[in-house]
C-alpha cells in the first residue's frame, strides 16, 4: 500500500545509460564532471566532487580535514556528533582517530539538541558533524551562533535532506563542507552515489586526490595540494596523498544530469504530501510527528508513539501486514550498537530522546507523487491499532 521507496526514473534516465554504453567508456568521465558542475549550482556551492556513495563523501569529507595545511584535524581531536544518524556518519571519525562526542536530539525536530551541543563543547572540540535528519535541517542560525567565537569547523551530513533549506540557503552549504548521497532510496538517485560540496578550493583539490587513489592525475596544473610537473607520463602514476578509490561511474554522473532536472518537482511533490501529512497525523492522540525547520524536504515521515516500545512493535507488524513498509528512525540511538566498543567516544549528558525514538518510533516512506489515499489508510490503522 505504501512502499519505503520508488523510482523517479523514465525514458530519459534509460537513455541517459545508453548514451553511456554506446560511447564504450564506462569509468568517470565527462558526464560525472558535468553532474558535478550542475549540482554545484544548483546548491549554489562552488565546489562539488562525485563518489561512488553519499558513504564515501562522508570519508572524503573528512580526510580532507586531515590533509589540508592549516587548522587540520589530527587523531584525538574531539568531534560533536548527534546520537541519532546513519552508521557511515560516524565510521570516518573512528577511522581517522577523532573522539567522538555523542549528544542528543532535540524530542521535536529530530535534529542535533542545541542547548545539549553548547554544554557539550570543551577546549579539545574541533569540530561539529550536523546531521539534517529525514530531509530537515538544523537550525544553522542558532549553531553558528553558539561556535562563533570557537575554533570549530562545522560539517554538514545532508545525505537524507537534498533540497532542504533555510531561510532560502540549500542544506548542505552552511558548513565548510557538505555530504549527499543519490542512492536510490533517496531524493535522487544514480543508482549508487555521493557527493561532497565546498567552497574551500583546498579541500576541492584534495578530495579530487584522495577520490583517486591519491595520484595527482585528476589535479588542474595550478593546484594547492602539490607542484605538477609538465610531463604527463610522470603525472599520470604519481601519488601524493593515501587515499581511495571513490570513483563513480560515468552511468551515474549521466543519471544525475537527468534526475537533477527533475529534482525541484521531486521536491515540490514531497514537500505537498508532507502537508497532507502534517494535517492527518497531527490529529492522532498518542502520536508525536517531526517538527520542521526551514523547509525541509521531507525524506520520510518520523511517527513516535506515546504508549511505548510494545505498542510500536504492535503497530509496525499491522503496517507490514497491510503492505506499508517501515523502519527504525534512522539508526536509532548508535551508542546502544556494539560497533561502538571499537570507537573512542563519550556522551553529552543523557540520550534520553535518542533512546525514545528507538524504543517507540518508526518511519514510512514518502514520494514524488500524490499520496494522500495511502496516508488516510495508514492514519486508519495506526488509530485502529492505538
Amino acid at each position: 500500500m505504501l512502499p519505503l521507496a520508488t523510482t523517479t526514473w523514465d525514458e530519459k534516465e534509460y537513455q541517459a545509460l545508453q548514451t553511456v554504453i554506446d560511447s564504450g567508456m564506462f569509468s568517470m568521465g565527462k558526464y560525472v564532471q558535468e553532474f558535478e558542475q550542475a549540482f554545484a549550482k544548483f546548491v549554489d556551492s562552488k565546489y562539488c566532487v562525485m563518489s561512488n556513495s553519499g558513504s564515501s563523501a562522508n570519508l572524503l569529507a573528512i580526510a580532507a580535514m586531515f590533509y589540508r595545511q592549516n587548522d587540520a584535524l589530527k587523531p584525538g581531536d574531539e568531534v560533536i556528533v548527534p546520537a541519532v544518524s546513519w552508521s557511515t556518519t560516524y565510521y570516518p571519525l573512528h577511522q581517522y582517530g577523532l573522539k567522538l562526542k555523542f549528544v542528543d536530539i532535540d524530542k521535536e525536530t529530530l535534529n542535533l539538541d542545541l542547548s545539549q551541543v553548547e554544554a557539550a563543547i570543551t577546549d579539545k572540540t574541533r569540530a561539529i558533524f550536523a546531521v539534517n535528519l529525514l530531509g530537515n535541517p538544523v537550525d544553522y542560525n542558532k549553531l553558528k551562533d553558539i561556535i562563533a567565537d570557537k575554533n570549530i569547523v562545522l560539517l554538514e551530513d545532508n545525505c537524507e535532506s537534498l533540497g532542504a533549506t533555510l531561510d532560502g540557503k540549500q542544506a548542505g552549504t552552511f558548513g565548510v563542507m557538505g555530504t549527499y548521497s543519490s542512492f536510490f532510496s533517496h531524493h535522487i538517485s544514480t543508482m549508487e552515489g555521493g557527493l561532497t560540496v565546498t567552497d574551500d578550493e583546498e579541500l576541492y583539490h584534495i578530495m579530487l586526490s584522495i577520490r583517486a587513489h591519491g595520484w595527482t592525475r585528476n589535479l588542474p596544473e595550478n593546484n594547492k595540494v602539490c607542484v605538477k610537473s609538465d610531463n604527463p607520463f610522470e603525472e599520470s602514476f604519481r601519488f601524493v596523498l593515501p587515499g581511495y578509490n571513490l570513483r563513480p561511474l560515468d552511468m551515474s554522473g549521466a543519471l544525475g544530469l537527468e534526475q537533477l532536472a527533475k529534482l525541484p518537482s521531486i521536491i515540490e511533490g514531497r514537500q505537498a504530501n508532507a502537508v497532507i501529512f502534517q494535517e492527518i497525523f497531527s490529529k492522532i492522540d498518542g502520536v508525536n510527528i517531526q517538527k520542521e525547520t526551514g523547509k525541509s524536504s521531507w525524506f520520510g515521515f518520523a511517527l513516535i508513539i506515546d504508549a511505548g516500545k510494545e505498542k510500536r512493535d504492535e503497530l509496525v507488524k499491522v503496517l507490514m501486514a497491510n503492505g506499508v513498509d517501515c523502519r527504525p528512525i534512522v539508526a536509532g540511538n548508535f551508542v546502544r550498537n556494539d560497533v561502538v566498543k571499537y570507537f573512542d567516544y563519550d556522551v553529552q549528558g543523557e540520550l534520553v530522546n535518542s533512546d525514545t525514538i528507538t524504543d517507540c518510533g518508526l518511519f514510512i516512506g514518502n514520494h514524488h507523487y500524490n499520496i494522500e489515499a495511502e496516508l488516510t489508510n495508514v492514519a486508519k490503522l495506526i488509530q485502529e491499532t492505538l
